[in-house]
């Protein structure tokens, strides 16, 4: 069954309140209160696309680095659920947040989400990566049209590879969500883990996880076989809270874009953004395809 993005689980929107979740503070200039830290604290959420307890330290060594920009305390708060993270911004319970691609599309619509940047390569381009649909090797599905009457493990609702673009690939194979069984299971590393263990028939792995199984040894390549790979996707925008002050929307987004590749490198790590590069300015109109995409497939708060 589908959670709602925006009226979902109780949990959800608990932690949306709270922000308990393997949070973190990177310390500063504690209890400063300027146009850098207007609330002596910058509140950063980011979204759960892989294991929490992978990303809390990555993210940690990021908001070392942006606090010592800004000489103000940042907190990371890896939210529960994409809902958590809209739910957070809308209510002025986080500063900046992290979202994927789609979930960029609603964190606009429903809490005034303004992009700041992006992650760049070695080369100082905006990074990209692809949804994808695998079977293993031996399986007789030999395209994402024979997937009619299968099993496919997707990934959280809502999420842009994980559940959106497969759908989007099926829709224009001509089948529905209703001709096969889709699974959800709760992550992208979850989707692949139902796959080598044979539970389903096929599973959406996007470039990021696949780059990151096959690092951690934890993917077989040479044992699956890609039968569908979606157009490039922006890479996730970092966005602040529409409402918060100019001057703290220019200062976050100029010590963003000063930070070292190697304070990004981590978290490049998890996006497949290796060798790292600098984080690059990026605006809504580079998020467009997604806008798009979410109107041809219909989508509302409702059904993610």
């Amino acid at each position: 069954m589908k959670t709602s993005l925006f009226t979902g689980s109780a949990l959800a929107l608990a932690t949306a309140l709270a922000l308990t979740a393997c949070g973190s503070s990177a310390q500063s200039s504690p209890e400063a209160t300027s146009a850098t830290c207007p609330n002596g604290e910058i509140k950063f959420g980011i979204e759960p696309y892989e294991d929490p307890a992978k990303l809390k330290p990555a993210y940690d060594v990021l908001a070392a680095a942006l606090s010592k920009k800004l000489q103000c305390p940042v907190s990371v708060q890896v939210v529960e659920d994409y809902a958590a993270e809209v739910l957070a911004m809308r209510n002025g319970k986080l500063d900046l947040g992290q979202f994927g691609p789609l979930g960029y599309v609603f964190a606009d619509a429903k809490a005034g989400a303004e992009p700041l940047v992006s992650f760049g390569t070695a080369d100082k381009e905006l990074s990209t990566y692809t949804a994808g649909i695998w079977v293993p090797k031996d399986s007789a599905i030999q395209a994402i049209g024979d997937l009619k009457g299968k099993s496919l493990a997707l990934g959280s609702v809502g999420s842009t590879s994980g559940d959106v673009l497969p759908r989007f690939g099926l829709r224009e194979a001509g089948i529905a969500d209703a001709d096969l069984k889709m699974d959800y299971t709760g992550g992208h590393p979850e989707a692949l883990l139902a796959l080598t263990n044979g539970k389903v028939d096929a599973a959406e792995i996007n470039s990021q996880t696949l780059a990151t199984a096959i690092a951690a040894g934890t993917f077989a390549k040479d044992d699956f076989r890609q039968v569908w790979t979606s157009e490039p996707i922006p890479n996730d925008p970092i966005t602040v809270r529409g409402d918060a002050d100019p001057a703290f929307k220019k200062a976050v987004q100029d010590a963003f874009l000063s930070l070292d590749p190697a304070d990004v490198a981590k978290v490049g790590e998890f996006l497949d953004v290796t060798p790292p590069g600098p984080l690059l300015e990026v605006t809504k109109d580079n998020y467009t395809p997604l806008f798009e995409l979410a109107d041809t497939m219909g989508l509302t708060e409702k059904d993610l």
